[in-house]
């Protein structure tokens, strides 16, 4: 991949956009390795938990302009090149971290919002841009920001189009913690480690849990209790009720 740097480390697949320059901003071509570096780590037995950041000074200032053609088909744009993408990350059933070390705008923000966990760099920010340029939040922007903090503060972001710092992203429910400087690798490597050792197919339960929320009661229910059969079975669930009744700290493996 050129665009993108894909590490593979201690169960951890960090993922890190690559275009410094311009603030990591995105290209058809970006995108596209985009996807298949979370298929990839997705695919991966060894892998349980994944990073998704940006190198430089920003996380990923959204779609690079500079790129688009005046005549593009900008509904087409989103269905080939960023519909896919944000389609991996949701059907991703491991947990994704968006470790936001500087300015995440546009569909950058869009790619925080995909994401299972936002860690702050304090000195980050979120930005929907969209309305700078005349155009809708894409890549599930709205969706997954009204789920977050209501549609009210949503429609507000969107269409003021306000820098969210990090201090404000944290009281909003944006951002899951917020990150001194001086600790921000070794934090973030602590958050991602801590994920990789729980119970991957608990997790993956939970996140597939989380999607039929919008079922009726009853529905949901009968969907709650195949999931804990499933859990009920796995070697780690037997792992922590043996880690209680010792009272020992439990070692999970996924299994």
């Amino acid at each position: 991949m050129e665009l993108i740097n894909y590490l593979e480390e201690a169960g951890v697949a960090t993922i890190a956009l690559n275009r410094p320059d311009s603030y990591n901003a995105l290209t058809a071509h970006m995108l596209s390795e985009l996807k298949h570096a979370f298929k990839k780590a997705e695919s991966s037995s060894d892998i349980r938990c994944i990073v998704l950041t940006g190198n430089g000074k920003g996380f990923c200032s959204g779609q690079d302009l500079n790129e688009v053609p005046g005549d593009i088909d900008h509904g087409e744009m989103i269905r080939t090149s960023y519909a896919p993408v944000i389609k991996q990350m949701k059907a991703c059933e491991k947990p994704i971290v968006a470790a936001v070390n500087g300015v995440a705008a546009g569909a950058g923000f869009s790619l925080t919002l995909a994401c299972d966990f936002r860690l702050m760099h304090e000195q980050a920010n979120f930005m929907n841009a969209f309305i700078h340029v005349g155009l809708v939040p894409d890549s599930g922007n709205l969706l997954f920001l009204s789920r977050l903090i209501g549609e009210a503060k949503a429609l507000e972001l969107a269409i003021l189009g306000k820098k969210v710092q990090a201090a404000e992203a944290l009281t909003l429910g944006l951002a899951t913690e917020v990150i001194k400087e001086e600790d921000w690798d070794l934090a973030c490597k602590q958050f991602a480690s801590k994920l990789a050792a729980m119970p991957t197919q608990a997790i993956a339960l939970i996140k597939r849990s989380l999607i039929l929320t919008h079922l009726q009661l009853d529905a949901y229910l009968i969907h709650e209790a195949d999931m804990q059969r499933i859990a009920g079975k796995t070697f780690d669930h037997y792992e922590g009720v043996e880690a209680f009744k010792k009272k020992r700290k439990p070692v999970f493996s996924g299994c």
